[in-house]
């Protein structure tokens, strides 16, 4: 085992002393605006920097909604939106990689493409956030690890409840070669995300473990669980603080909740977050409302309603990171910035990095 070295990232703690961080929004929802058909999705028709020519022209099944294939045949359109929100005041910057993992990608028959996809995806960010830092306002690429389609701890089969479509030995595989690339990329911090099934997440958090071990370098983790309902739990049945400490022992830097619910209905659990991770920093990156097909973004909350709503998270001590979820934009997240500039953040004790730091 080598001994492990620390990034640039290491001076985030000192960052979310002293202010609230801020992460960017939606990537679908931004995706969505630029109205892409089948061909633009095969990069057809785009000759700029990254241009994968015909590449993928006879690729045989339909690839249309394969957001993370966008790093790779479009990368004009991911730059552009980690740009937008960089000039929003974010702090942090989500890689185009929700999905891009062996697991996810066999929905498309793209699975050899996912190392590809990770790596390319941080390159984009690391390239947008070099070019809005200062040593005033340094600039974060969070390499995103999403929680995949299967599950390790739910029954795909009503009829059967012991059977599971996926392995933990194959989401361990699949996360290890997607931090790999990430890391490989220019990723500043690891952010395991959307986590609605905690065996899902012990595998990612494993093979990060793993991989720091190998590669001799550590990076911030950030663990951020989704809260599907009002029963306050996740879908594989944790209430959040159950949640919390089936993960504490990955060291995070931050614990958190996004997606699912917006603010109001979100407050509660990150009340309760708070209350059983003291020493360690919190975010929260809720969805703008409820959905609503009628409204620009799919959900009902306008930018005023989001950052007025994560404002009082921060005006009561809660919240050390915030961003957004699914229907937020860069004018969310503009919003969200604006409103809790004045404010500080949640105070915290010298939590876990700190200590592995040391």
């Amino acid at each position: 085992m080598q001994p492990l070295h620390y990034t640039r990232a290491q001076a985030l703690p000192g960052i979310l002393a002293q202010r609230i961080a801020i992460l960017d929004g939606a990537m679908g929802t931004m995706i969505q605006r630029f109205k892409l058909g089948e061909a633009q999705y095969r990069g057809e028709g785009y000759s700029g920097p990254g241009s994968q020519g015909d590449r993928f022209k006879d690729f045989p099944r339909d690839v249309k909604g394969n957001n993370e294939l966008l790093s790779l045949t479009r990368p004009d359109v991911i730059r552009d939106i980690h740009e937008r929100y960089l000039a929003a005041g974010a702090d942090l910057i989500e890689t185009n990689t929700f999905g891009a993992t062996t697991v996810a990608q066999a929905d498309y028959g793209m699975e050899d493409l996912a190392v590809e996809m990770n790596r390319v995806s941080a390159q984009l960010a690391r390239a947008a956030c070099d070019k809005f830092s200062t040593p005033d306002k340094p600039r974060f690429v969070a390499g995103a690890v999403g929680p995949t389609p299967k599950t390790a701890s739910i029954s795909p089969d009503v009829n059967d409840p012991g059977a599971r479509n996926v392995t933990f030995e194959e989401l361990r595989q699949a996360y290890y070669d997607q931090v790999k690339a990430l890391v490989e990329g220019g990723s500043d911090v690891l952010l395991v995300e959307t986590i609605f099934d905690t065996l899902n997440a012990k595998a990612a958090l494993f093979a990060i473990d793993e991989y720091f071990e190998a590669s001799g370098e550590r990076l911030p983790i950030l663990i951020s669980g989704t809260v599907t309902d009002a029963s306050g739990r996740i879908l594989s049945g944790q209430t959040v603080t159950a949640f919390w400490h089936s993960v504490r022992h990955a060291k995070p830097l931050a614990i958190g909740l996004n997606c699912a619910l917006g603010a109001t209905l979100m407050r509660p659990y990150i009340q309760e977050l708070n209350r059983a991770a003291p020493d360690t920093f919190i975010s929260c990156y809720p969805n703008a409302g409820l959905p609503n097909p009628m409204s620009d973004t799919g959900f009902d909350e306008t930018p005023d309603v989001t950052s007025r709503l994560v404002r009082e998270f921060a005006a009561e001590g809660l919240v050390n990171i915030v961003g957004g979820c699914c229907g937020t934009t860069p004018d969310h997240i503009g919003a969200i910035c604006a409103a809790v500039a004045p404010l500080p953040g949640r105070a915290v004790g010298r939590g876990y990095f700190y200590k592995e730091a040391a």
